[in-house]
């Protein structure tokens, strides 16, 4: 068994689509790496701080958020609860995907969990709807170019991004929730989706105007989940027989 699923996990035609599968999410991404290097630096950071966090938190909104609150007097602890409750989305992600990679060996399953952003979700399901299951190849040829990617522009944002005018003038910053907008139409096909995305978002609007940013997204995020268990047929199932 073990054997057979190390040998499923390194068939080279799933990493070389893998790879394939890569080219339009480096793309798409590649705005955010540049804009996260340029407004690093912009907020203070240097050029190796910039590629430091990149290399190892490797999350663009929380990237993003971090850097806005350095360069205020705020109290280190808060800083990292509001990049946790910006990043608390992964922990759906990974409840998520974890059914898709339950074969994997243990150390393989620590990188895809690092490495799994928010278009690697997208991917691993679309993949794992598509062939059943999510091999280990195909995850790493899908994945370690969009890391790569994302360093090197917060690299090259960081070097030259001050050779732009005004990110925000040009408004870059708002590709973000236009990307972010693309990645949950992917799934407009599932049951339930739009009750599920009007509930996000309808809480996610009050959460705003009431706890505040960022943890909106996080607030937004459970009510979707928590409506989308409840519509479940599992779950009505056993409502009806009780």
């Amino acid at each position: 068994m073990t054997a057979d699923i190390a040998k499923e996990n390194a068939h080279p035609r799933d990493l070389a689509q893998g790879l394939r599968d890569s080219v339009p999410v480096v793309v798409a991404a590649m705005p955010f790496g540049f804009l996260f290097g340029a407004l690093a630096v912009e907020n203070g950071l240097t050029a190796f701080e910039a590629v430091l966090m990149s290399a190892t938190i490797f999350a663009g909104a929380s990237q993003m958020v971090g850097i806005d609150l350095f360069g205020q007097k705020v109290a280190p602890w808060l800083i990292v609860l509001s990049i946790l409750a910006v990043n608390f989305r992964h922990v759906l992600y990974s409840a998520t995907t974890g059914r898709r990679i339950a074969h994997w060996g243990p150390v393989q399953r620590l990188l895809g969990f690092f490495l799994l952003v928010d278009p690697m979700f997208a991917e691993a399901e679309r993949r794992g709807e598509t062939h059943g299951t999510v091999t280990f190849g195909w995850y790493m040829g899908a994945a370690l170019p969009l890391y790569v990617c994302w360093v090197v522009e917060a690299w090259l944002g960081a070097l030259f991004g001050n050779l732009l005018p005004d990110p925000h003038a040009l408004g870059i910053d708002f590709l973000l929730p236009i990307y972010f907008l693309g990645l949950v139409m992917s799934f407009r096909k599932r049951s339930f989706w739009l009750p599920v995305v009007l509930m996000s978002a309808v809480v996610s609007m009050i959460a705003y105007r009431t706890v505040g940013s960022p943890w909106h997204v996080s607030i937004g995020a459970v009510a979707g989940v928590a409506l989308a268990a409840t519509m479940a047929p599992g779950a009505r199932t056993r409502k009806e027989e009780s």
